[in-house]
């Protein structure tokens, strides 16, 4: 087996470890290790391989990484906030500072309005936040 297939060998099991601790950490050093095998081809010194390789990967690992770990801000929000918060809420019993029950989506909720007044039953509301199981709102 000749040097180039051996370092193309490591290069793909530091490929497995990425696919198993997703950090993106041991892609630079298969990113390294894969350049590394290809200067093989025409450069055999072992421990100027091993040179090159820590070059490489840090290179790659300094002024690569950070550029594939930006995330892309969610345009769209999921959970409690993309579902509830500020959507309307049909008010099932009158809602005061200490208690109240809202509706939507046919899901019932306590709720609580964040405001002095009293919300009546019958009419809407818009939730402004979450706090464990109970929906803060306010009058619309």
């Amino acid at each position: 087996m000749e040097l180039w297939q051996i370092i193309g060998i490591i290069g793909v099991a530091l490929c497995v470890f990425e696919i198993l601790t997703p950090t993106l950490f041991f892609l630079n050093l298969a990113i390294g290790a894969f350049l590394t095998a290809i200067i093989s081809i025409w450069y055999s010194s072992i421990p100027g391989l091993i040179v090159i390789f820590v070059v490489l990967s840090s290179i790659i690992l300094v002024f690569i990484r950070p550029m594939l770990m930006k995330k892309e801000p969610k345009e769209n929000k999921t959970g409690i906030e993309g579902k509830y918060i500020g959507k309307t809420a049909k008010v099932e019993s009158d809602i005061t500072k200490d208690s109240g029950v809202i509706t939507i989506y046919g899901e019932r909720w306590e709720a609580r309005n964040v405001h002095d007044d009293i919300i009546p039953a019958g009419s809407e509301a818009r939730i402004l936040r979450n706090d464990s199981l109970i929906m803060y709102v306010e009058k619309i």
